[in-house]
C-alpha cells in the first residue's frame, strides 16, 4: 500500500513539473501580446510599450478612455516624463533595470488623446507594478 502512495505522489510531482512548463510558455506568449505600439508617421513619433500585464491593466483596471480630459493627461504626462527622465539620468540612485531609456515627450506637440491616455496609464501601471512613487499622484 505504501508503494502505491509513493508512486502516486511521484506521478503527481512529475505531472506538476510538466504543467509548469506550459504555464511558462503561456506567459511568454502573453508577453508577446502585451506589446502596445502607437505610431503617427506624419508627426514622426512612435510609442512602443512592451510590458507583460499592461494590456490586462488597460482593459480591466484603468479608467476608460474619455474619463480624463486631454489637457489633464498632457499636464500629468509632462510632470511624470520629467521625473522619469531624471531617474534615468541617475542610475546609481534609481534602479537602471527599471529606468532604461529616456522618454522623448515634447509638450508643444499635440500627440492626441490616445497617446496621452496610454502614456499616463503606463505610468500608473509602472508605479503599481514596480512599487515606484512619483511626486505626482498617479492613482486612478
Amino acid at each position: 500500500m505504501k508503494n502505491i502512495i509513493y508512486v502516486l505522489l511521484l506521478g503527481l510531482f512529475i505531472y506538476s513539473c510538466g504543467s509548469s512548463r506550459n504555464l511558462r510558455s503561456e506567459r511568454l506568449a502573453n508577453a508577446k501580446n502585451d506589446t502596445v505600439r502607437i505610431a503617427n508617421d506624419s508627426l514622426e513619433y512612435e510609442i512602443i510599450i512592451i510590458e507583460p500585464g499592461f494590456n490586462l491593466f488597460i482593459n480591466s483596471i484603468a479608467q476608460p478612455e474619455g474619463y480624463y480630459s486631454q489637457q489633464y493627461l498632457e499636464s500629468k504626462n509632462r510632470q511624470l516624463v520629467t521625473e522619469y527622465n531624471n531617474r534615468v539620468r541617475q542610475p546609481l540612485r534609481y534602479n537602471p533595470n527599471l529606468y532604461v531609456n529616456e522618454i522623448n515627450y515634447e509638450p508643444r506637440i499635440d500627440y492626441g488623446y490616445e497617446v496621452n491616455y496610454l502614456l499616463y496609464n503606463y505610468f500608473v501601471y509602472f508605479s503599481r507594478q514596480y512599487n515606484q512613487r512619483f511626486p505626482v499622484p498617479t492613482r486612478i
